[in-house]
């Protein structure tokens, strides 16, 4: 006779427990086709839906899902600001981004506020909910469409930072970090923005640490990448 423990209890319990989504699109037929593809299976249990970014934020923060499906074009509220608010309020919330769009803007925004995951519309089934599984583990899930290097800077980012979410700099640390990058010199950073050398040198020192950040040349390319800065 076999002898289950607690333990194993527990982890069997956890395999029972359905992945808990919400649903977030302003097209309703949209909303309607992934809750039916994803209740066909019992592995998923759809607890809301929101037309928009606003009613997205309540319900993250009401419902607690594992996972959220965002879209980015919505009235209201976009889903890139939903999911900035999402996250500040709930840092440990899992956001995958379902959009029509791979315009470079659009992902690096959402790669540097902290999404888990981004897949386009025109996804296989299979890989939305391979995504969302992967999601739900803790890990993470991208698109092979956007550019390799692009996401292994985000990767990078976060594992130099220790801790999963965006990079998280001041208003003035981004002000700083532009002049820099531009070829400013601390001292004519401190000039333009009518500050000391020393706060200047101080607000350097914290948001390259914060960045993972050796040096100046890796400070432009941030800049560059980031669209902080043209060249």
């Amino acid at each position: 006779m076999s002898v289950t423990t607690t333990g194993e209890a527990v982890a069997d319990q956890a395999k029972s427990q359905p992945i808990r989504l919400l649903l977030v699109d302003d097209h309703t037929i949209l909303r309607q086709g992934l809750r039916r593809l994803f209740e066909v299976d019992g592995e998923f249990q759809v607890v809301g839906e929101a037309k928009n970014g606003r009613e997205a934020v309540d319900l993250a923060r009401d419902l607690k899902p594992d996972v959220i499906i965002m879209d980015l074009a919505m009235p209201a509220l976009n889903g890139l600001d939903a999911t900035r608010r999402i996250l500040k309020a709930e840092p440990g919330a899992k956001v995958l981004v379902l959009s029509m769009y791979i315009d470079d803007d659009y992902v690096t925004q959402a790669l540097d506020i902290g999404v888990s995951g981004y897949l386009l519309k025109d996804a296989p089934a299979r890989e939305l909910l391979g995504a969302v599984r992967t999601i739900a583990k803790g890990e993470t899930h991208f698109t092979p469409r956007i550019p390799a290097a692009t996401v292994e800077r985000y990767r990078a980012a976060r594992v130099g930072n220790g801790r999963r979410g965006p990079v998280d700099l001041t208003h003035r640390e981004r002000e700083v970090l532009k002049l820099l990058a531009e070829g400013h010199t601390v001292r004519a950073v401190a000039e333009v923005l009518h500050l000391s050398q020393k706060t200047v040198d101080t607000h350097k020192t914290n948001l390259m640490r914060k960045l993972g950040l050796h040096n100046r040349v890796e400070l432009v390319k941030y800049a560059i990448q980031n669209k902080l800065i043209r060249v």
